[in-house]
């Protein structure tokens, strides 16, 4: 490993508080980049770079390799490594529109779980809190009783270890109640398992998969439609989901634009 590419790695998990998940994948992707060219990454040029990368189909993975080059290529001009930034432009993939479920459909999968049993409440609570907060399903998973503060969330473990406040709808956190009050272990985390463990990731994608057809993502997606629809600021949403970029938070703008067809394609006379 060069000793810039030693520099940028540190340079993300010090100075930027990059997770541990995040800087493994730019240090894979920096090192895969490094066989496939057999030169130092410092090195490398435009060309020979997506000469390198073409053998990557998938668009998507292909833009994940870039962007790692880029913020490498990024740093090393403004450490002085090079005299001259390089940028190389990323591969255009079609934007698709996130999958989302309304709140209808949500309380109907809701409606059909049992819960007489404690395992019953906990599912439809944590149905309900993915989609009343916009989650992660990490961030979820890793929430402590102590994160909840009247009718706020505190995100602790936030993408890049940011925090985050999230006013909670009563609705959710009173399911979140019913729940705590009736699990049979003491703990400070709160989704467990039969065994008191952390809930997984894993059972986490069942629940949500069982009652909703969906993965725990898409409560992340109708989240935010909803927001967006009900007309509220894409700035805001973007603080709630704990955007880095404005970027990333604009797709939902594009549910926006088709709602706004649909409504006058309906309704206008002259549709």
């Amino acid at each position: 490993m060069s000793n810039e590419l030693e520099a940028f790695l540190e340079y993300i998990q010090v100075t930027k508080a990059l997770s541990k998940k995040s800087c493994e994948a730019y240090k894979s992707d920096l090192l895969q980049i490094e066989e496939l060219t057999k030169k130092p990454l410092i090195a490398l040029d435009t060309a020979g770079t997506l000469n390198a990368l073409s053998a990557y189909e998938n668009k998507r993975t292909l833009n994940r390799k870039l962007s790692a080059i880029n913020a490498f290529f990024d740093f090393c001009f403004r450490s002085e490594f090079v005299a001259d930034r390089q940028k190389i432009k990323l591969a255009k993939i079609p934007k698709n529109l996130p999958k989302f479920l309304s709140y209808e459909q949500i309380r109907s999968g809701i409606s059909s779980i049992d819960q007489t049993t404690w395992i019953g409440k906990r599912d439809a609570a944590l149905i309900l809190f993915l989609y009343a907060t916009g989650m992660r399903i990490s961030e979820c998973l890793n929430m402590r009783r102590e994160d909840i503060d009247g009718n706020w969330l505190r995100v602790r473990h936030g993408k890049g270890e940011k925090e985050r406040l999230i006013p909670v709808a009563k609705e959710a956190l009173g399911l979140l109640q019913i729940y705590l009050q009736e699990v049979p272990f003491e703990k400070e985390q709160i989704w467990l398992n039969y065994t008191a463990s952390g809930l997984s990731r894993v059972s986490a994608f069942k629940i949500t998969k069982k009652y909703l057809g969906v993965s725990p993502h898409v409560l992340r997606h109708s989240y935010a439609t909803a927001l967006i629809l009900g007309g509220a600021d894409l700035r805001v949403v973007q603080e709630l989901l704990g955007h880095s970029s404005l970027l990333t938070t604009q797709v939902y703008t594009h549910i926006q634009k088709q709602n706004l067809q649909e409504t006058v394609l309906k309704h206008h006379p002259m549709a």
